[in-house]
């Protein structure tokens, strides 16, 4: 395992494949014989500039985002489920080698010149910095910091540590983190008073990584998503970061939540499955919904806006559920032109379900602004959106 092959049916999130190679430790092989990767993502703020209400307190200005260069020869498809979906750039200041200060350098016919690094074995003296191969470190499971002295600088509770997948066949996209994750759980840090105090279902979880960003303030979060392997590294994520849980709060349950039937499951059998006590948490307070980077297929967005009527009819009180999308433009022969229809399946859904009439419950929805700080580093891109549903009693 040399170098990162890439074949034609894989996909790779963009916060992956921008990720410095000293980012992806892989710890482990899954179930299914897929390399684990764990990466670092560093919050910027700080607990401690919280106020009582928990608001977040401090500088709110967005972070400066630098410009990172686009790689070749590796596939750039939509996301999937938790597609999720926080290894990216961590901090500020993680540029290309040579990057600075370099111009813009033409040929005697004013066509721009590219000048390619060479690799270091083939040039005894370079002129540029050596190209670097991705040779992924494998680590031992109980190696107590497998993220070096680095991570130790920071304060414990600026780190989410997160095992992830890259590089993965579409059906198992929800293994690696997505850019709308990322986006999504900004918001969750901007509205934390939102979240304090309440129960929160997050729907196609992914890693885990909004779930445990809505733990910091949520009472309770249930964190679901189908496969026992990807729950199983959804808990595990829960465990590297139980110390960012709200004090006092009853942490991430992981619960197994398939859009595709109607009750959940309760056979004590079958792993993360449903308790008698959990559905009725689930049914008697939740107040929050979230799924983020899950409108990819069609089948699946209509699945997941069914479940969500499904799930408003049963819930005890009213409800918001916030939608994180990333608006991908793909070429398709059917059309034989640049097109968007994961997303105008999206928003087709969203119109239905803002005009149901069903006597019982009213759905309202409207954008979010995406001028909320950014406290996690990525390309917040304008194709991110945000959108929320309020569902209220019907009149």
């Amino acid at each position: 395992m040399d170098e990162v092959t890439f074949k034609s049916d894989t996909v790779l999130s963009d916060v992956h494949l921008y990720t410095p190679n000293q980012r992806h430790l892989m710890v482990r092989l899954n179930s299914m014989g897929q390399p684990v990767f764990l990466s670092q993502f560093k919050l910027l703020w700080n607990q401690d500039s919280q106020t009582d209400s928990g608001t977040m307190g401090g500088d709110h200005r967005d972070v400066p985002r630098e410009e990172t260069p686009a790689r070749t020869g590796s596939t750039r498809s939509p996301p999937g489920r938790g597609h999720s979906g926080a290894g990216f750039p961590l901090q500020a200041g993680v540029h290309a080698a040579g990057q600075e200060g370099a111009g813009a350098q033409l040929d005697e016919d004013g066509d721009l010149d590219v000048v390619r690094r060479p690799r270091a074995a083939s040039d005894p003296d370079p002129a540029w910095p050596p190209r670097d191969k991705v040779h992924p470190m494998i680590l031992a499971q109980e190696e107590e910091d497998v993220l070096g002295d680095e991570a130790q600088e920071s304060s414990t509770h600026s780190i989410i540590k997160i095992e992830h997948t890259m590089a993965t066949p579409l059906e198992d996209v929800g293994k690696q983190v997505w850019r709308g994750a990322l986006f999504l759980a900004d918001y969750l840090l901007f509205q934390r008073d939102l979240f304090q105090g309440r129960t929160v279902l997050e729907l196609g979880a992914g890693t885990g990584f909004t779930s445990i960003i809505a733990a910091t303030a949520a009472q309770t979060v249930y964190c679901t998503d189908v496969g026992a392997d990807l729950l199983a590294m959804c808990q595990r994520n829960i465990a590297l970061n139980s110390h960012l849980t709200a004090p006092g709060g009853g942490g991430v349950k992981v619960r197994e939540l398939d859009w595709l039937k109607d009750d959940l499951c309760t056979d004590p059998e079958v792993p993360f499955s449903w308790s008698e006590e959990d559905i009725s948490d689930l049914y008697g307070h939740t107040t929050i919904l979230l799924a983020a980077e899950v409108f990819y297929d069609d089948d699946l967005t209509d699945a997941l806006f069914k479940t969500l009527f499904r799930l408003a009819h049963r819930l005890k009180n009213a409800c918001t559920a916030i939608l994180s999308v990333e608006k991908r433009l793909n070429f398709t022969l059917s059309h034989l032109d640049v097109t968007c229809e994961a997303y105008d399946h999206f928003r087709a859904c969203l119109r239905q379900l803002e005009q149901l009439q069903d006597g019982q419950l009213r759905f309202a929805v409207e954008p979010v602004e995406a001028t909320f700080p950014q406290h996690l580093e990525y390309e917040r891109i304008r194709q991110l959106e945000l959108w929320k549903i309020f569902v209220e009693p019907g009149t």
